[in-house]
């Protein structure tokens, strides 16, 4: 496989998180699942972030959003530091592969617009 389409392999797989949770998110309070307006709005973005990153759209500016984004995730959603026992663990977990996105976001961001190296 070439680099070309490996770094494409890569973006998608990347842009897979965003598109799945947030379509899934969306279409769970679609079918009645209670959802707050919030996290509505945060589903929404998401999804339509996936979608840019996927495409290749506007990369370095999408990537780092959907970094950021990321970040603010792990430190809101996945309280690890406070939490004890096996709670802690699952929660560590999601947190490092949160961190472990943002840093493939950050390369992505960092080699956006570059041609691959043969």
């Amino acid at each position: 496989m070439d680099n070309r389409s490996l770094a494409t392999v890569a973006r998608t797989l990347m842009a897979s998180v965003f598109i799945v949770l947030g379509l899934y998110r969306l279409l769970s309070a679609w079918g009645g699942v209670p959802t707050p307006p919030a996290t509505l709005g945060f589903s929404a973005g998401e999804l339509v972030l996936g979608l840019l990153i996927a495409s290749g759209w506007k990369l370095r500016w999408t990537a780092l959003i959907a970094a950021l984004l990321m970040l603010v995730d792990a430190l809101l959603s996945h309280p690890f530091w406070s939490l004890a026992g096996a709670e802690r663990s699952a929660q560590l977990l999601h947190f490092m592969k949160n961190i472990g996105l943002i840093g493939g976001l950050l390369l992505l961001a960092a080699h956006a617009g570059h041609p691959p190296r043969r």
